[in-house]
């Protein structure tokens, strides 16, 4: 079952932003978009939806005032140009505030909180601690679904960083912390500056490196005992 969202905002660039960002999140699907607020309201209350992106700045009705006039619990996440907003619209319970321009890797936080809520909703068991079984990252302008049981190792290079899968290695613009973040702890592990593997792929270990198919990768000085105590427990 699909993550059903609304998009409300008076300025049609904005709603094109958002939509060309849930293309890439096939879990999600936008049910309706609106530049008028009573019309979005009619909507709202009318027809099961989970989630709603909402300007605050709308002609006839602020969105402060429809968030007062939606009837069920569904979940808003506003997007404004302003920032001054963001206390105001928590005490109205909001569950994201994402200013303007929307950068993408904020908007993908943004998708994890809602799946989140989505989840705990209506009883979703999850496949791991980060609440998703898989991660998203931009490849040559693409945002690439990527299984987390199909990671082999991480691999930090300056500004990017290469995922190694069995089959594939994508290559994106992002730092090794960022993307270990995103990781369950229990199944990945650091072991070097420029490394993070997947414990359960560990083929064997000897001296400062660990083998991963056909893959020796260094154990750095600084992780040596933390490695091995978790490699080998």
């Amino acid at each position: 079952m699909k993550i059903k969202c609304v998009l409300i905002d008076d300025e049609p660039l904005a709603i094109k932003v958002l939509q060309n960002y849930f293309v890439n999140f096939t879990d999600f699907e936008v049910v309706g978009t609106f530049n008028n607020s009573l019309e979005a309201l009619d909507f709202i209350n009318s027809t099961p939806v989970d989630a709603v992106f909402l300007d605050i700045n709308m002609p006839m009705m602020t969105g402060f005032e429809l968030i007062s006039l939606i009837e069920n619990k569904t979940k808003v996440i506003i997007t404004t140009a302003f920032r001054e907003f963001a206390a105001e619209s928590y005490d109205l319970d909001v569950l994201d505030y994402l200013v303007k321009p929307i950068p993408l890797p904020r908007f993908i936080k943004c998708i994890n909180k809602i799946t989140t809520e989505y989840n705990l909703k209506n009883n979703i068991k999850v496949e791991n601690s980060k609440g998703d079984s898989h991660i998203f990252i931009k490849v040559d302008k693409k945002m690439m679904k990527i299984n987390i049981e199909e990671i082999l190792f991480v691999e930090g290079m300056k500004e990017y960083i290469k995922v190694v899968t069995p089959d594939k290695t994508y290559i994106t613009h992002k730092s090794l912390t960022s993307l270990s973040e995103e990781l369950p702890a229990e199944r990945f592990l650091r072991i070097h500056k420029s490394y993070v593997i997947a414990l359960n792929k560990v083929k064997s270990i000897e001296g400062n490196r660990v083998q991963i198919q056909s893959y020796n990768i260094p154990i750095g000085r600084n992780y040596s005992k933390d490695v091995k105590n978790k490699i080998l427990e």
